[in-house]
């Protein structure tokens, strides 16, 4: 079988340039600390002492709900499956879906829970499902924080209620967020306004989402409220406008009102201020490539996310080129595996990484299905001697 190999191919050329946050901004003048990013590149907009120690309140769920839409990727745990509250959750106190002992609930609905109604027993059922108790869950946030590089964050518990050592920071929190966002289906939860659980039982419960800003602004689909004595009031937002997805945090707000009010205020700056292109989508195929023993002969290759560039809408635009790095592919091969890489360029510099994966799974091929290949690729011309 021949080998195929792309090495630096120049693929196209589209407008970018370099952003930094602009130091001169006066936003989120209340908060002791907070941050602004655009989702896909994560570019900072804007930041206020976003590297400092804070308590993040039930921002916190953030990373929890990471950890769950993850492990229903991996197939750990399914939408639909039923969860048993443990003696544990449904004692927990704070913000809570009124979970009962050895009540059952779907993933769904307690997820429902933990995004609208800020579940502290919704997320310890969660934990205790997918890690089989809730400290190995906290083991797992932590390494999952190691892993996005995160320096100023350390998990306690799985819900943000006040306990020693509890502490992240806006960038932290921004990071995470950046993070749950590539799963498009917590837009589902994260964007209600309001809804039920166990409707039509005499145990009813109306769930009202305390992030007034799914309701109040346009575009905003997310993402997580907090609130304790020692975090004051904190919130995680997140809109999209025209393509672009912006996410701000504020920590330690005085009131619900001002972290709203100076949420806002951000918002309305980036999507005065910036603007984005989508160079390629997820669905962007940027080539056959040969598989080796493969059933199928040659894999279409895909970006393995959403490539997008970002520019201030009062300034000039810089020109970029992107580049296709590939190796041999051998099946078998499953639909998200990564098999080469795509590096964005501008000015001769990569400034961009991105994984390249393949668009459907093959399958190895067997010794008669390659034998016939072998026939085919003489009879062709397609091997010559």
């Amino acid at each position: 079988m021949r080998k195929w190999v792309i090495l630096c191919i120049c693929l196209c050329f589209i407008p970018l340039t370099s952003i930094s946050a602009e130091e001169n901004v006066v936003l989120a003048e209340n908060a002791k600390s907070a941050i602004m990013i655009e989702a896909s590149t994560g570019t900072v907009l804007f930041e206020k002492n976003a590297h400092e120690k804070l308590a993040p309140a039930s921002m916190t769920k953030m990373m929890s709900m990471l950890l769950i839409v993850e492990s229903i990727d991996k197939g750990v745990i399914q939408w639909d499956e039923m969860v048993t509250a443990s003696e544990n959750a449904s004692k927990m106190g704070g913000s809570q879906i009124l979970l009962e002992t050895n009540e059952q609930m779907s993933v769904r609905d307690l997820f429902k829970g933990i995004a609208v109604a800020s579940g502290n027993d919704a997320v310890v059922a969660m934990a205790e499902k997918i890690a089989g108790t809730e400290a190995n869950f906290v083991s797992m946030m932590n390494a999952r924080a190691k892993e996005l590089g995160l320096k100023n964050t350390n998990f306690k518990n799985p819900h943000g209620l006040e306990t020693a050592n509890h502490y992240s920071s806006a960038y932290d929190m921004g990071m995470i967020a950046k993070e749950l966002v590539k799963h498009e289906e917590i837009f589902q939860y994260t964007s209600i306004y309001e809804d039920y659980l166990r409707k039509g039982t005499d145990r009813e419960l109306w769930l009202v989402n305390t992030n007034k800003l799914v309701r109040f602004y346009p575009g905003v689909d997310g993402l997580k409220t907090g609130y304790t004595k020692e975090a004051l009031y904190c919130l995680t937002a997140t809109a999209r406008k025209n393509g672009m997805r912006v996410i701000t945090v504020v920590m330690g707000e005085p009131d619900s009102k001002i972290r709203q009010k100076e949420t806002t205020e951000m918002l309305d700056y980036a999507f005065a201020q910036y603007e984005t292109e989508t160079l390629l989508s997820q669905k962007s195929e940027l080539g056959n490539v040969e598989i080796e023993k493969g059933k199928s002969k040659y894999i279409t290759v895909i970006p393995s996310e959403e490539i997008t560039l970002l520019h201030k809408k009062s300034e000039p635009k810089k020109n970029a080129t992107y580049e296709l790095h590939m190796g041999d592919i051998k099946a078998p091969i499953k639909k998200g595996d990564i098999v080469g890489s795509l590096d964005v360029i501008e000015d001769s510099k990569v400034i961009r990484k991105i994984s390249v994966t393949v668009k459907e799974e093959v399958k190895k091929a067997n010794f008669l299905e390659l034998y016939l290949r072998y026939l085919k690729d003489i009879l062709s011309g397609d091997i010559a001697f």
